[in-house]
């Protein structure tokens, strides 16, 4: 995991990829722009990109890492290097994990604005956020979650749980951060039904941590294929958990 750090300049660079003892950090959940908008992994490594659009988060990101006395923090976009078809495909399939563990999470808005004479709740429901399959698992997965607009902060997963319950139809209970194994296979998999991901196998994709399965992306597979293999996996943890509960039995 490749975090990243901020200077009292506002200068943003890469730590060296942590693999063990990684540090508290705060991660950012956002939706993605155009990608002549979004800062890169090669971008920021070079010192450059801070005239993106992009970058304006990346920096919000840090800087309220900071006032929450985290010294690092995380953001997809440019702490992936996306040229190396490896590091894609093992970052995705430790996405969950790394929300999971993070101290923070912010919840970036760039479409719920809060100085207009419009409640920012009316927007907040109407949020291209919601509608994203990636951050399902942005959601769900970190403790801590907070929203912010461009502005201010808007509350976070506990205070505007009953928002996010009506925008999601999630229930309250998977929002407050218990087992998600604890609820139905169906159930979990009608969260993603209003969700829509710019490739399509990527719906899928962005289920793994949600069932807690591993598998390889095949971005040629179409979404199908991809969702009849994550099925797959699904059963065989399920098979694996019943024989497991098995020999439980048998050696108590």
């Amino acid at each position: 995991m490749r975090l990243l750090q901020i200077d009292e300049t506002g200068r943003v660079s890469l730590t060296r990829n942590h693999i063990n003892n990684i540090p508290p950090y705060a991660i950012l959940s956002h939706t993605w722009g155009s990608d002549e908008d979004e800062v890169t992994f090669q971008e920021l490594s070079t010192g450059t990109g801070t005239h993106k659009v992009g970058f304006t988060k990346i920096r919000f990101c840090g800087q309220q890492a900071a006032k929450d006395g985290l010294q690092y923090f995380w953001v997809d976009t440019c702490a992936i290097d996306k040229s190396s078809s490896t590091e894609l495909q093992e970052s995705i399939n430790s996405m969950f994990a790394w929300y999971r563990n993070a101290k923070k999470c912010y919840v970036y808005l760039t479409d719920v604005p809060t100085n207009t004479s419009i409640p920012w709740q009316t927007a907040f429901h109407k949020s291209r956020w919601f509608t994203r399959g990636w951050t399902l698992q942005e959601l769900l997965a970190p403790s801590s979650v907070e929203f912010f607009s461009k502005d201010q902060r808007l509350g976070d997963k506990r205070s505007l749980e009953q928002d996010i319950h009506e925008i999601t139809g999630i229930a309250v209970e998977a929002l407050q951060n218990n087992d998600l194994s604890s609820f139905s296979v169906e159930e979990r998999m009608s969260w993603t039904e209003n969700r829509n991901t710019l490739r399509e196998e990527d719906k899928v994709y962005s289920l793994l941590g949600i069932f807690g399965v591993y598998m390889p992306m095949l971005y040629s597979e179409g979404q199908n294929n991809a969702f009849r293999r994550l099925r797959e996996e699904i059963a065989k943890n399920e098979n694996m958990s019943s024989n497991h509960g098995l020999l439980s039995k048998r050696n108590g």
